[in-house]
């Protein structure tokens, strides 16, 4: 198992490294041993290898992420994995604001709670979060899932799209555009893999609400105005 140490490497010495990598690599498990909460740790993978950051992380871990799974033993600081388009990005710690923004595809795993605006223009990454999130949380979010099963701040899914958002606990408020929603079967099996896929088998989806788009803000129209 390959082992960088950021107390003597640098980020950018690590990320030459793992930028390197080609798919048919036999060095498929990382492990980032003093991370101390430095930036940009582990962005722009393009491999399936396994990475392992031993610490706390700064802005854009394992930001634009495709193929790898990449484990935070600790809290990530700003953007994590943003504009992430595969694998998994798991935090088992907090996350800072913008969690998964802008993400076209992947999961991503967040241990404890999220801050303001997390999914944020999210674009089809599924986002599962443990614990509660902060304000605005899918601002403008297109396609994909939000999973929550703590609480959601104020104006959860601001003028949001057709990504779907599912909460357990209390939502302050939401924001504009975004109304609760029936479950269908479909939306209840769709709940149940999410929750699958992070280990949550024992979660159950009826003790979710789930929300999306009342779809008038679509267009603009002037009787809509003081609405966006």
């Amino acid at each position: 198992m390959p082992t960088c140490d950021l107390a003597v490497s640098s980020v950018r010495e690590l990320n030459a490294a793992l930028h390197r990598l080609t798919p048919d690599t036999n060095q498929t498990a990382w492990e980032i041993d003093n991370p101390q909460g430095k930036h940009a740790i582990g962005a722009g993978l393009n491999v399936p290898i396994e990475v392992d950051i031993k610490g706390h992380v700064g802005y854009y871990c394992a930001g634009m992420n495709k193929y790898a799974s990449v484990r935070i033993h600790g809290n990530a600081g700003t953007g994590v994995a943003e504009n992430m388009m595969s694998g998994t990005v798991h935090v088992m710690g907090d996350a800072s604001q913008s969690a998964g923004a802008t993400g076209r595809g992947g999961l991503l795993i967040i241990d404890g709670d999220a801050s303001a605006r997390c999914g944020i223009s999210m674009k089809g990454i599924d986002i599962l979060v443990k614990g509660s999130i902060g304000s605005m949380s899918a601002f403008m979010a297109q396609a994909g899932n939000l999973v929550v099963l703590g609480n959601a701040g104020e104006a959860l899914g601001d003028s949001i799209y057709e990504a779907t958002i599912f909460v357990r606990g209390q939502v302050k408020s939401l924001g504009a555009d975004c109304i609760e929603k029936p479950m269908e079967e479909t939306d209840r099996e769709r709940l149940a893999a999410l929750l699958g896929r992070a280990g949550l088998d024992d979660a159950k989806v009826d003790d979710f609400r789930m929300y999306g788009s009342a779809r008038t803000l679509y267009h603009f129209h002037v009787d809509n105005a003081a609405s966006y």
